[in-house]
């Protein structure tokens, strides 16, 4: 297999069961950024999907880092990419090595499509979070590790990302501009949802702030997942005000 076929066989995106999602932060909105990332074993089974035993790795310490060079053996030549570890300060138990192990991973192609992936932004239900001081924490009521994921790739690039929680229901949803909604029905009853039900969009935050709802809105418009207000009221409550908001919008998408 030459270089060109194993690039491309080593940057195919990741199947989505492959790639595991965390809480990276919580405002005291109750906002939570959730980051996607992979670990060290999926960069372990597609080097041996791809390259059967002909890689290998090797670390060295570098003015005090600690780098990892991967190998590939390539017409009879060993090829190597390198990549240094950081500490992580979010999970104790990774280590530089198993950090630079995979950002070596990157450099190959593995994964590298994490890097496109939307900025996934979770409105969570009040019993899913909690203030304490200063700090907002996550309750053992947002189950997270149960939420499945679906994604579809468009020439290497993510087209649609979608959460469903262990409920049922969608609490992201990209490019469709439903993401940071309150859990309210399950997928499956999503059209026997009323109105009273359902988060008002917000224009403007307290800081006179485009919201991320409004953004994902306008978004949407953009992509044509959203041609009416209607569209926009299957999951938001729509004030006369935000209503005319989405009708300039759509105007201007049809000029």
């Amino acid at each position: 297999m030459d270089a060109n076929s194993i690039i491309t066989k080593l940057s195919e995106p990741l199947n989505i069961e492959d790639v595991d999602f965390r809480i990276q932060s919580i405002n005291k909105g109750g906002y939570a950024t959730i980051l996607a990332y992979k670990d060290a074993r999926v960069d372990m089974n597609r080097l041996d999907a791809v390259c059967g035993v002909n890689w290998q790795t090797k670390y060295e310490l570098i003015d005090g880092q600690l780098f990892c060079s991967i190998g590939i053996k390539i017409d009879g030549d060993w090829v190597w990419r390198q990549d240094v570890g950081e500490e992580s300060f979010a999970e104790k138990t990774k280590g530089r090595a198993s950090d630079a192990f995979k950002r070596a991973g990157f450099r190959w192609g593995i994964g590298r499509e994490l890097y496109d992936y939307p900025l996934i932004q979770v409105k969570l239900n009040p019993n899913e979070f909690k203030i304490e001081g200063d700090r907002v924490k996550p309750t053992f009521d947002l189950k997270l590790r149960e939420w499945s994921w679906k994604a579809e790739f468009e020439n290497g690039k993510i087209k649609t990302l979608q959460a469903i929680d262990e409920k049922g229901v969608i609490r992201f949803d990209y490019p469709n501009g439903v993401a940071t909604t309150y859990a309210t029905e399950p997928v499956s009853k999503s059209t026997q949802s009323t109105e009273k039900e359902l988060p008002w969009l917000n224009i403007m935050d307290k800081e006179k702030n485009f919201t991320p709802q409004w953004k994902n809105v306008v978004e949407a418009i953009n992509n044509g997942k959203i041609t009416s207000v209607n569209d926009v009221r299957k999951y938001y409550r729509v004030s006369k005000e935000t209503a005319e908001k989405i009708e300039n919008q759509l105007n201007h998408i049809n000029v």
